[in-house]
């Protein structure tokens, strides 16, 4: 059994007595699920699994009720801390079926109007004091409207000293000609969705006649590397019907392209759209995500390190931008319609109406439409996940932001992810092990599920379907 040492020299006597407390109490419980499961074999990690699902399920639910009334105005900013610009275009050419981020079918008028408003919105908060060093643009998907895009870009880098851009994009969008745009506005990384590469499941989630088989992918993605400083593939495990076999495939390409960076994302559908993807693709099946996902990281490990959770960086290839922003900036702005963002302790969102977005910054007003500002313990318990989704978390540095209240205040959780095996101590940063890398995919699957059921109630308040 692990040990409660996760208090690292900042213990005192209370904590050192409640942590001892705490690891009675869970000391037991482990003891009576072992007795329990004496006979089967991962039986103690099942139940865990399932504990931290349940718990996480439970909190990000809670944490994302937003407070009724009027939401706040975006505060002023007085301060020189680096945070990130987050741009959300809807507008996608088709409507994947396993999506549940706030997305629309491309109207190119619409569209056009649409980032005239998003770039009067950056100028709002350049008003208010804000200097983003970094700029992520979500979908959607971005490139739809190129020359907007461009032009939203040029502007963000004249207003705000920014130092990284990462788009995200589709494969039938990496032409010369959209490359050679992107490259111009000063992209750093470009993120193209793939999903898989199978062909058979690229039509049942409706990407094989928008984007071509998986060798006319592969194709396009060899013509693109080496254009910009970080290339990922994003790619989706656990689907519906993907069986162990498919995933090695997907596996075997993204190793022979020699990807400098790929993300593996778990499939993380809202409650909505899990019911309407079972309709289409079969019912979502978590008992298998553990044993895919340890795959993953077998067949990388070599190769690749580690960024994130599921993030993987080619070795020698040094620092490159990542898709989590919130693994590299403690606060993020979000702007565009359904965008959220998190500032000074305030997590908020725009309205998902699209024309009452445009209609709203006409009137130089920001569209913020819901927020909920959160306690220090819910700062806290954000700052924790986030940080160790990187695999790792400078435990002095957290302390000190909290004015040395952090490990007090969440004692219970370090000592229950201590006793789970999650940590292990390398002075001076907290590092996930395996089983805690996996916990961590669980957490931050069920927090981005959470907010995808928020999106979905939002998409319905706002008669957007």
């Amino acid at each position: 059994m692990p040990s409660c040492s996760f208090l690292f020299g900042y213990n005192t006597d209370r904590m050192l007595f409640q942590a001892n407390e705490a690891c009675k109490v869970l000391r037991s419980f482990v003891k009576q699920v072992r007795e329990c499961q004496a006979n089967t074999k991962d039986g103690l990690c099942v139940v865990i699994n399932s504990i931290v699902t349940h718990t996480a399920r439970k909190q990000f639910a809670r944490a994302l009720q937003f407070e009724d009334g009027a939401a706040p105005d975006i505060p002023f900013c007085d301060d020189e801390q680096p945070r990130l610009l987050y741009l959300h275009i809807p507008f996608c050419e088709e409507l994947c079926p396993y999506c549940s981020f706030h997305r629309v079918r491309l109207n190119e008028a619409l569209a056009r109007k649409y980032h005239g408003a998003l770039r009067l919105e950056m100028a709002l908060y350049r008003q208010r004091g804000y200097r983003f060093s970094g700029i992520y643009v979500g979908g959607g998907t971005p490139t739809v409207v190129i020359d907007e895009l461009a032009e939203t870009l040029a502007l963000a880098r004249e207003l705000f000293p920014v130092k990284s851009l990462s788009v995200e994009t589709n494969p039938n969008h990496l032409t010369d000609d959209n490359i050679a745009v992107l490259r111009q506005a000063g992209v750093n990384r470009l993120s193209v969705g793939i999903q898989t590469f199978n062909d058979d499941l690229l039509r049942k989630i409706a990407r094989y006649d928008k984007y071509g088989s998986g060798a006319d992918i592969a194709a396009r993605l060899t013509a693109t590397r080496g254009k910009f400083d970080t290339l990922n593939a994003d790619m989706i495990f656990n689907f519906p019907e993907q069986t162990r076999e498919l995933l090695e495939a997907d596996l075997a390409v993204l190793l022979d392209l020699k990807m400098p960076q790929i993300t593996y994302y778990p499939l993380m559908v809202s409650t909505l759209t899990r019911r309407l993807m079972a309709e289409k693709l079969g019912e979502v099946d978590f008992r298998r995500e553990k044993t895919f996902f340890n795959l993953i990281l077998r067949r990388l490990e070599a190769l690749y390190d580690s960024s994130s959770a599921w993030c993987f960086a080619r070795k020698q290839a040094g620092r490159q931008l990542i898709d989590e922003y919130v693994v590299d900036f403690d606060e993020y702005a979000g702007l565009g319609s359904g965008a959220i963002g998190y500032v000074n302790g305030v997590c908020y969102a725009n309205t998902f109406d699209i024309g009452r977005y445009i209609e709203e910054l006409a009137r130089r007003r920001l569209p913020v439409s819901a927020a909920r500002r959160f306690s220090a313990p819910d700062r806290m318990r954000y700052d924790f996940l986030m940080k160790l989704f990187s695999t790792r978390m400078n435990v002095g540095d957290i302390e000190r932001k909290y004015d040395g209240k952090f490990l007090k205040s969440l004692w219970k959780e370090m000592a229950a992810f201590t006793l789970a095996g999650s940590f292990r101590y390398f002075p001076p940063d907290l590092h996930l092990t395996p089983r805690g890398r996996y916990l961590w995919v669980i957490m931050m699957r069920e927090f981005f599920i959470a907010v995808n059921n928020f999106r979905d109630f939002c998409r319905k308040e706002a008669g957007v379907t």
